[in-house]
């Protein structure tokens, strides 16, 4: 898993609450187990017409918005039914970080375990960062995990909680499989020690 430590790339904005998963990656795309190729489903039905040409109106397909790396989005964000494809789906085209006033539980977790940061920030403080986003092209934010800030354009900040246990997953590229493999010397050393007590199993 990719390391996050300092973000500074353009913000989306996203004024609507309640997105769901189905929002974030239909169904339809469901099908497969592959973490890459979602990010052009992502928000499919907002970003295309039913015959698949792109929606000029919809944030994402702004010219200035194309390679956002963060998005501000309403309230209620991830809500839903359980699907890891949704943040594949916003990994894949390059959002690393989501940020809104709250989030779905299951949708949360499955963002630190997949690299993507979501930050919880207060109404007055995501008025601001929305205000920094609409701006275009200059709607660059800085994320820095390390000091739980996320700094504007004009240099206002945001300061936002973490739980210290996955801001140091995050920091370090640590998903489930990557936090086993640092007991790796111990599990190594149980096995051996459990085959030598109990050579029949």
């Amino acid at each position: 898993m990719q390391k996050f430590e300092t973000l500074t790339g353009v913000a989306a904005p996203l004024n609507i609450v309640n997105i769901d998963t189905d929002m974030i990656i239909p169904k339809q795309f469901l099908k497969t187990i592959k973490r890459t190729g979602l990010g052009k489903s992502l928000f499919f039905e907002m970003r295309y017409t039913q015959a698949g040409q792109e929606l000029p109106e919809f944030v994402l397909n702004k010219p200035a918005y194309r390679k956002a790396q963060i998005l501000v989005a309403g309230d209620n964000f991830g809500c839903g039914s359980s699907r890891e494809h949704a943040p594949w789906a916003l990994l894949d085209f390059g959002i690393r970080c989501v940020i809104s006033t709250s989030f779905a539980d299951i949708f949360y977790n499955n963002c630190f375990k997949n690299g993507i940061l979501p930050i919880v920030v207060s109404p007055e403080d995501l008025k601001k960062l929305m205000d920094d986003a609409e701006r275009g092209a200059n709607a660059t934010l800085t994320v820095d995990l390390a000091k739980q800030e996320i700094r504007g354009p004009d240099g206002g900040r945001v300061t936002f909680d973490i739980d210290p246990f996955r801001k140091h997953c995050l920091m370090n590229g640590l998903d489930d499989i990557g936090l086993t493999l640092e007991k790796a010397a111990f599990i190594d050393s149980f096995e051996k020690k459990n085959a030598e007590a109990h050579p029949w199993l």
